[in-house]
């Protein structure tokens, strides 16, 4: 089967990303079939309630991915980078499920919105899209759970730096770029608390922080 790529920007990059684990038919058809969108920074992608129509692929760019408690506070539960994707999303449509999720762009995203009805035909046609998705749902599941036992069994001073560093990691810099009351947000946490928590990690020569900006000084 051959296919032209509707974006040869997008097919360049999950190129670069699949080679090896995707033949390149497949990545012919994840593009054909696709409809990519640009997302600005802070721009919500997905909100919890919302109905799940079409699976997310990420293309360039960051998502982080929260969830609420009953008084609608959010956590953050991990990051999507170029070329991961919510495997959670496909659970929900397998189940008629509204999304327990919240997406939003870390930095200028784009994202590659692909048809549920493709993606299921692709589990049956496709063993490297089946052990993709299979793969990537118990990555996330053992992202969630650590993100439960960070909450449940660690102090605030150990869940910022491990924020600050997984931050760190995903952009490629030392330096995080929010205000107080974001990472705040973020953490569960207050504005106040995250700002004494800086001050003391500064202190300590781990971190270096002005009003929107954190620099880590040792990862």
């Amino acid at each position: 089967m051959s296919v032209t790529p509707f974006d040869i920007t997008c097919y360049n990059h999950l190129y670069e990303r699949f080679q090896n684990i995707f033949n390149e038919e497949l990545i012919n058809e994840i593009c054909y079939n696709g409809h990519l969108k640009n997302f600005d920074s802070d721009e919500t992608i997905m909100n919890i309630g919302d109905e799940m129509k079409h699976f997310p692929l990420i293309v360039s760019g960051t998502l982080k991915i929260l969830t609420e408690d009953s008084e609608g506070k959010e956590l953050l539960l991990y990051y999507l980078e170029m070329g991961d994707t919510c495997a959670v999303t496909l659970t929900l449509d397998i189940h008629g499920k509204k999304s327990k999720i919240r997406a939003i762009a870390d930095e200028p995203t784009e994202v590659l919105f692909l048809p549920m009805a493709k993606v299921d035909e692709w589990m049956e046609k496709y063993k490297e899209w089946r052990h993709f998705i299979m793969d990537t749902y118990n990555y996330r599941m053992s992202e969630m759970l650590e993100a439960i036992d960070n909450l449940a069994f660690h102090n605030m001073e150990d869940r910022l730096l491990k924020y600050l560093r997984d931050k760190a990691m995903v952009s490629g810099s030392k330096e995080i770029h929010g205000t107080h009351a974001q990472i705040a947000n973020d953490l569960h946490s207050s504005r106040v608390v995250i700002s004494r928590m800086l001050g003391k990690l500064e202190k300590d020569g781990l971190v270096k922080h002005s009003r929107n900006k954190v620099e880590l000084l040792k990862l």
